[in-house]
């Protein structure tokens, strides 16, 4: 039998990319507070995507999974989100009618803000700074300040999350 899940079960496991945070006392008040946010997703739609994914594992559906490799703050537009929405619906409805089958469909949207390192280091002209490991743990520029960890980081991500699902929903 699994073990049973639980929002702090991933901490039993081996972690590969854990950022370092400068105040922990930060982090664990900014993971409190997440923690009495309302869910993005519903334990319902959770059921729905896995029955349809065992229909994609059984042959009876195609999957299509699109979106950036990283969301950015920066382009927290509805039009961003409005253009990607547009584009996938597009390759989903090519895909169902030279398929001939269902397309069950997964976007990389609405919290995808991190982004895996190969190495916790980034060089550039003899300076070694944190990796970038997306804008919900850090900024982009190559400044010491810009690659700190910061946890506010995961609040601004919510808070970018709730309205482009909003938005998609609609």
């Amino acid at each position: 039998m699994a073990p049973r899940w639980s929002p702090d079960s991933w901490r039993s496991k081996p972690i590969e990319q854990v950022p370092v945070y400068p105040d922990r006392g930060e982090l664990d008040q900014i993971e409190t507070q997440l923690a009495t946010f309302p869910p993005l997703v519903f334990a319902g739609e959770a059921r729905e995507l896995t029955a349809k994914l065992a229909g994609v594992a059984a042959g009876e559906a195609f999957l299509l999974q699109g979106g950036d490799c990283a969301e950015s703050f920066a382009e927290h537009r509805a039009d961003t989100i409005r253009d990607f929405f547009r584009v996938f619906l597009q390759m989903a409805v090519v895909l169902t009618y030279a398929g001939g089958s269902p397309v069950v469909k997964v976007g990389r949207i609405a919290g995808q803000f991190a982004k895996p390192r190969s190495s916790p280091t980034e060089t550039l002209d003899g300076e070694a700074l944190p990796s970038y490991r997306g804008d919900i743990i850090n900024d982009i520029a190559f400044t010491e300040s810009a690659r700190k960890a910061d946890p506010q980081r995961q609040l601004m991500a919510k808070r970018q999350s709730a309205p482009t699902l909003k938005q998609l929903r609609a």
